[in-house]
């Protein structure tokens, strides 16, 4: 469940319509060839960037969508950023940027805006531009809340229900004396779940009658976040808060705020991202955590909880039939699915019985009782937000088991190293869900990666995100692929096993061949984590004799650790999954090579993509060329664009999967994102 920012409906100021537009024709000058960016920059003048610029720049002053596929080297940042600034500056309009990774926000927070503030102060007559306002946007539960805080720190008897979580209340109490932010980031180690869940905004406590800006680091960041110029959120935390009805009370023009305008930078993971926020998921530990705050399932004779001294006995009891209720709906679920899979699609309505609404119905009308009676004040409305969260808790559980929306997947999935289960739920198609959250909103919306065109055209991408009408240009890299890159592919494959998994032998070997063969780093592109672990473990010992450096996702370090020392050390194998696709940025010799070892085709028999393939036979289409192909390819763009980041950069694709030799995908491939001569090889 996620905590709502109260000043979602709060005005950031109207722009007069009236006022004459003149932003392209600022933006035409600053980025002519012989222009103020140039000049200041000293950097060559782009052509791409130019023309993206403007079309940003026309959009923002049209109030009109725009997707734009700018390819690396572009410099598509500054090319939204100057025009973005300008915009919220002269309009008194916020702007909203969002990304996928931590790595471009924080780029673009840290480095970008910085960069575009030194410039606007440096060209005469821009340099009141330059004091634009930024804030980063993150959910509530990343703060501190000083009212919980307090309230916890008065009465620990009644929350805590062990003696090391009392040592844990301390450090964090001492923490908040001395922080300025109170984010949960900033704590090492990171508090545990359950403290951390006492006393962070995301409860209904925290709000406008109990804390202040004063006393409070949430509001202290949210009074920031009302002021911003410029906005910096993440795709999760955008499509997060529009799934819960974050933005309903905006009346006329808006996405997240009234009367703002956005930019989704690696937008070809939107429709992604909000499949995963616009459907249902409920976790066993999720509704463990909120029973135990009510009142602790194992503290009989010394309970603890905000039920424990006040709640009546049929409220205690209520408390504890839905706590049963709930440890029995999840072990027969298990039981019945989980024992051999842990990831499971649903496609009969009443696919388990009903064991556990009934509670839950009967505890939310036992609190609404407790909560009538209560004194306003942060003791009610904590209490009156847990009656909330566990009335959406009974819908969407009543949802997921009457499959209740046929335009919806429906799923559970199990742990492996615990106990916990969630139910989920995604939309088959988000384009309506898009389409109604950003397009119809009477506002502009910049839509921008390197990779959005399936082919010749974004008429896929469009159809996905609800964009169709709505302008596509883009803007080819002015790299020199054909010099600066060579890709091979490798012909003799094995066939895959009957668990449609790659020999591993035969990948380790040609992956330390391939490896030995190109100077400098080599990053080195898994589908599947398993296979990738295997492929570590068969080529550890060889590499530690050869003194090469082996990185590992998930074993060597935190993500943006692994890269840093890809760029400092200069010929390291770094082995990635999904997350290493994307948003690498490693120029010069320090990567060489990227191996891809399979193309990166989604895996069929997941249940979002089983339903989505459904629905397309259903409809007379053909889910491997409308939905599997056209994904893999952009996949396929982002994995290559990991290798050429600079004019001078030169470098290796190599491809160790033979299907790319079927004409029709190799054609398809080809006209989309193989850039440089393709040459064939077998090992040996």
């Amino acid at each position: 469940m996620i905590g709502l920012p109260e000043f979602a409906n709060e005005g950031v100021g109207q722009s007069d319509v009236g006022e004459v537009q003149i932003l392209p024709d600022l933006i035409e000058t600053l980025f002519a060839p012989n222009g103020p960016i140039a000049a200041h920059t000293g950097l060559q003048h782009r052509p791409t960037q130019a023309r993206m610029a403007i079309w940003t720049a026309q959009a923002f002053a049209a109030n009109s969508g725009l997707l734009y596929e700018a390819g690396t080297g572009v410099g598509k940042s500054l090319a939204y950023l100057i025009p973005a600034i300008l915009h919220a500056k002269i309009h008194k309009r916020q702007c909203f940027v969002s990304t996928h990774t931590i790595a471009l926000q924080e780029q673009i927070m840290y480095k970008d805006l910085g960069i575009c503030r030194d410039l606007l102060g440096a060209i005469p007559g821009f340099e009141q531009y330059a004091d634009f306002k930024t804030a980063l946007l993150l959910g509530k539960g990343n703060y501190l809340c000083n009212t919980r805080l307090a309230q916890l720190v008065r009465d620990p008897q009644s929350f805590l229900a062990y003696d090391n979580q009392q040592i844990e209340l301390e450090r964090i109490q001492k923490w908040a004396a001395t922080t300025a932010t109170g984010l949960y980031q900033e704590l090492s180690p990171a508090p545990t779940a359950e403290i951390w869940d006492l006393v962070s905004a995301d409860a209904s406590t925290c709000n406008h009658r109990n804390c202040s800006p004063d006393t409070c680091c949430y509001r202290r960041a949210r009074e920031r976040v009302r002021s911003a110029d410029v906005l910096i959120v993440n795709h999760s935390l955008l499509f997060a808060l529009l799934g819960a009805g974050y933005a309903q009370g905006i009346k006329e023009r808006g996405i997240l705020h009234p009367d703002d305008f956005g930019v989704l930078d690696e937008a070809h993971t939107v429709p992604a991202v909000a499949a995963d926020y616009f459907g249902h998921r409920v976790s066993k530990a999720g509704m463990e955590r909120l029973l135990t705050r009510l009142l602790h399932p194992k503290k009989l004779e010394n309970p603890t909880g905000l039920l424990a001294r006040t709640g009546s006995k049929d409220t205690k009891i209520a408390v504890r039939r839905a706590w049963e209720a709930q440890e029995d709906f999840f072990f027969k679920i298990t039981q019945q699915y989980l024992l051999e899979r842990k990831v499971v699609r649903m496609v009969t309505p009443g696919w388990s019985q009903d064991v556990i609404t009934g509670s839950l119905k009967e505890l939310v009308t036992a609190l609404t009782r407790h909560v009538e009676s209560m004194e306003e004040g942060a003791p009610k409305d904590e209490l009156d937000g847990i009656r909330q969260q566990l009335l959406a808790y009974t819908s969407a559980i009543a949802d997921c088991l009457l499959l209740a929306d046929d335009m919806h997947a429906y799923w559970i999935e199990g742990s492996a190293k615990s106990d916990n289960v969630v139910l989920r739920s995604a939309p088959i198609d988000v384009a309506k869900d898009l389409r109604e959250h950003l397009f119809c909103r009477d506002t502009s919306l910049l839509l921008t990666s390197a990779t959005l065109a399936e082919g010749v055209d974004m008429n896929s991408f469009q159809a996905k995100i609800g964009a169709e009408g709505i302008e596509a240009q883009r803007s080819d890299s002015p790299f020199n692929y054909n010099s600066q890159m060579r890709v091979y592919v490798a012909k003799d494959m094995p066939l895959l096993d009957s668990g449609n998994r790659l020999n591993i032998e035969w990948l380790s070997d040609m992956v330390k061949f391939c490896a030995l063969k190109v100077r400098g780093g080599t990053l080195v592109l898994f589908t599947s984590y398993r296979d990738m672990l295997a492929c570590a473990r068969q080529l550890e010992p060889y590499l530690h004799q050869a003194r090469r450096t082996l990185l590992v996702q998930g074993q060597s370090g935190p993500r943006s650790e692994l890269v840093q020392r890809m760029r400092e050390e200069g010929d390291v194998l770094l082995f990635g999954t999904d997350s290493f696709w994307t948003g690498i940025d490693v120029p010069g010799p320090a990567l060489s090579q990227v191996i891809i070892t399979r193309l990166p085709f989604e895996n069929p028999t997941q249940p979002l993509a089983a339903a989505r393939a459904d629905h397309c036979l259903a409809s007379g289409g053909r889910p491997f060329f409308q939905l599997q192909l056209p994904e893999a390819l952009v996949k396929f763009r982002q994995g290559l664009g990991r290798l050429i980041r600079g004019p001078s950069d030169l470098g290796t694709l190599t491809l160790l999967d033979s299907r790319l030799l079927h004409k029709k995908l190799r054609t398809r491939l080809s006209r989309s994102s193989a850039h440089g001569r393709l040459h064939y090889f077998q090992q040996g």
